[in-house]
């Protein structure tokens, strides 16, 4: 029994590790800085958390796995400064956004909600902005049939972004499982779990310091978002993918794809295929970085998110 608790402690610390791998925590802002939009998922009425500043082009920031708006804490006063109307959105089950207790979590449900959140807005001559699961989100969205809503994005930046079948970490084939995915979550300390995590996520570990492991570690403290997390990781490549993938080389608007050279969660090998199936993509590496670019090296990420929207 010894035993077998010592090796779940370990792979709960492997979890921990994936799960928090991105995640950002709940950017710190006054009330007033955040509204929520009332939307429909199918199954019923789902509010997302939003910060709407500054004018200009829109830019619409979609965040990570695990992560809230909180991940973009440099990027955005930069684009605001730099006269550009910038929408941090909190996917559903994240940061301050709704977390329900069902199965919705696929990026295909949360493409569905930031296409009604972009209609509700009137959002037009867009440029969306996608991390990691975001960027997978950012993906579904410029491939949208429905041609109207498809052209209403000018432009895309995927970072670090999910986007082919790959290889899974051990740690997210056991938050899928059942059962252990759930005890898994649960059983190391929450700062514990978001230590270990940024470790993995960043580059250069003195970049982070203990304010930033309790503002990781206090998202996880809601039981919604223990479930929102592992229905993602289950849900996070669709069966569908290798289809998906297959109609990359039809996005025809102007993308940038950044990506860290040390990305221990989605390696550089798959910012290099996107950017071989996007006819029309931009392919910029940064160096000594994680899996967090906008987080470890957010001078570098600005210039080039800065760079591509003046063109």
């Amino acid at each position: 029994m010894r035993h077998m608790f010592q090796v779940v402690k370990i792979l709960a610390l492997l979890v921990a590790a994936v799960l928090t791998a991105s995640c950002s925590g709940v950017y710190q802002t006054s009330d007033a800085q955040v509204r929520h939009a009332s939307l429909s998922d199918g199954v019923g009425s789902v509010k997302l958390a939003y910060r709407d500043k500054g004018s200009g082009k829109p830019v619409l920031l979609l965040h990570g796995f695990g992560a809230s708006s909180y991940t973009w804490r440099h990027v955005e006063p930069a684009l605001v400064a730099a006269g550009h109307r910038v929408i941090t959105v909190d996917l559903k089950g994240f940061g301050l956004s709704d977390k329900p207790l069902d199965e919705n979590y696929s990026i295909f449900d949360q493409a569905a909600l930031i296409s009604q959140f972009m209609d509700q807005m009137k959002l037009k001559g867009v440029t969306v902005v996608g991390h990691s699961l975001g960027g997978g989100v950012t993906l579904v969205l410029a491939l949208d049939k429905n041609k109207k809503k498809r052209r209403r994005i000018t432009k895309i930046v995927l970072i670090d972004s999910i986007a082919y079948s790959q290889n899974i970490p051990i740690a997210f084939s056991i938050l899928r499982t059942p059962v252990l995915g759930k005890i898994s979550s649960s059983l190391v300390p929450l700062d514990v779990q978001a230590r270990v995590a940024l470790r993995l996520a960043y580059y250069d570990n003195s970049k982070f310091d203990s304010r930033d492991v309790k503002n990781y570690a206090d998202p996880l403290k809601d039981k919604g978002s223990r479930h929102a997390m592992i229905q993602t990781a289950r849900k996070i490549l669709p069966e569908n993918l290798p289809e998906l993938s297959s109609r990359y080389k039809t996005i025809t608007i102007p993308a940038l794809i950044i990506w860290c050279d040390h990305d221990k969660v989605i390696k550089p090998n798959i910012g290099l295929r996107l950017h071989n199936d996007l006819p029309n993509s931009a392919f910029r590496i940064i160096r000594k970085c994680g899996h967090l670019p906008q987080e470890e090296k957010p001078q570098r990420t600005i210039a080039l998110i800065e760079d591509f929207l003046k063109r």
